[in-house]
Order: structure tokens, then C-alpha cells, then sequence
């Protein structure tokens, strides 16, 4: 079997044991196993779980929904744990920019980041609640997620920590989440909004391939500020509702 075509694939996998895994798999040459491992063929990872070609019985790729584990170049989108709470309250919590064009922040403190964590980490049984952190090498970037799902549409947003900001971070994430969206999850349209004077998420918005489809003049109020409410989407390919 050629193991490097499932590589960063959903797959369920039967030992000749008979154990079965499940989870993204991870391609290893041959070589690197042989040079790290000591191993003489090649084989996967399923998180921290190495299984050569010759111990797999069967292979298969598999469709999962909800939250799911995401790759794209740089980042690793995941799940939330609760070991995340103090983490993300120390990098977004504290941050004043969290609250200047929206008004929220739900790790102000550090009960609230743990209410979060819990609250997200307690959504992830249902199929249309989607919670990602944006990890890079075990460090936390940032935060991404789509919320209220209904009729067919759901609302996505993000958040990065200040050190990280710049980078193209954003962008990335926010493609793979809509492809993910509308390939997988078969979700029509994905919304998004933002204050028209905050620049950096209407670039992200728009670099990701969101289109400005309503600007509802002087609809929010934040901190006593107004601003215009800048509403985007992102419509999946085969929509009939696409003219053009």
C-alpha cells in the first residue's frame, strides 16, 4: 500500500493486532524512520503513535465533522484543552486591542479564559460547533472559530496574539477554516464582520477570499466610538445563488 498518499489525511487504522486508531496520519520516509528510529521502512504517525507499513493490516480514509485537527503550512489548528485557559488569558486576555472594535474579550480574566476553555471544549460533541487554537510547535497563536450555525450559514472569526500579528498567520488560518467549511462540512455560506476603521481584520477578511456584500453605516458603538459594520462572505463554489 502507498502510506504517502494519506499523509495529513483523516484515517482509520487497523493493526495486524487488531487495535485501531484514528486520526490524522503523519508520512515518514523510510529514511528519517531508519536515521531517527532505528526502523528499515517507512510508516506513520497518528499523533504520538508510530505504526511501520508491515504492522498496518488496513488503511482507509475516513469524513469527520466538527472540530477537527487542521494542517496548513505553518500552523496546526486543534482543539482546545484546559491547560489552555491560563495561556490564552496571559496572551489575549490581557490585551487591550482584544476589546477596541468589538467590545468582548472572553479571556479577560482568568476565570472567564477557564469558562471559555470548559465551554468550548463541552460544544465539541456537536457537529456544527467548530473551536480551533492556532498552534505552532506547541505554542499558542491564536484563536479561530465559527459560531451559530443556522440555515445553512455560520458566522467564523479569529483572534492573534500580538507578537504573532504580521505574519500571514491569520490569512492562512482563515482559508483553510472556510475550505474546511464548505468542502467538508457542506456549509453554503460563511459570514463575518468587523468595524470599518480595524484595516488588519478586513485585509484578513479579504486576502482569505471574503467579499464585502453589506456596510451598515454607524451600527456599532464600541467604547463610545461609531463605526460602519463591514459584513462579509464566503460562498461555496457550487452554490446555485453564485451569478457570475
Amino acid at each position: 500500500m502507498d502510506l504517502l498518499k494519506f499523509d495529513g489525511k483523516h484515517v482509520r487504522v487497523t493493526d495486524k493486532w487488531g487495535d485501531i486508531l484514528i486520526g490524522v496520519a503523519e508520512y515518514e520516509s523510510r529514511d528519517f524512520l531508519e536515521c531517527e528510529y532505528g526502523g528499515e521502512e517507512d510508516g506513520i504517525f497518528i499523533e504520538d503513535c508510530l505504526i511501520y507499513h508491515s504492522q498496518i493490516e488496513s488503511i482507509e480514509e475516513i469524513e469527520v465533522h466538527g472540530t477537527i485537527e487542521l494542517w496548513t503550512e505553518r500552523l496546526i489548528l486543534r482543539r482546545y484543552r484546559l491547560e489552555d485557559a491560563d495561556a490564552l488569558y496571559h496572551y489575549l486576555g490581557t490585551d487591550p486591542e482584544m476589546v477596541r472594535y468589538s467590545g468582548w474579550n472572553p479571556y479577560a480574566t482568568p476565570e472567564m479564559a477557564r469558562e471559555t476553555v470548559s465551554r468550548f471544549i463541552a460544544s465539541y460533541d456537536d457537529e456544527h460547533s467548530y473551536s480551533w487554537i492556532m498552534d505552532i510547535d506547541g505554542v499558542i497563536v491564536g484563536t479561530i472559530g465559527a459560531y451559530d450555525y443556522r440555515d445553512d450559514g455560520i458566522e467564523v472569526g479569529l483572534s492573534v496574539v500580538k507578537a504573532w500579528q504580521g505574519r500571514g498567520l491569520a490569512t492562512e488560518a482563515m482559508k483553510k477554516v472556510l475550505q474546511y467549511l464548505t468542502e467538508n462540512e457542506h456549509i453554503s455560506c460563511v459570514t463575518a464582520w468587523c468595524a470599518s476603521e480595524n484595516f488588519g481584520s478586513r485585509r484578513v477578511l479579504e486576502k482569505a477570499g471574503m467579499n464585502l456584500v453589506l456596510i451598515e453605516k454607524d451600527d456599532l458603538v464600541v467604547g463610545g466610538k461609531v463605526y460602519d459594520k463591514l459584513n462579509y462572505e464566503y460562498r461555496r463554489m457550487d452554490d446555485e445563488s453564485i451569478v457570475g
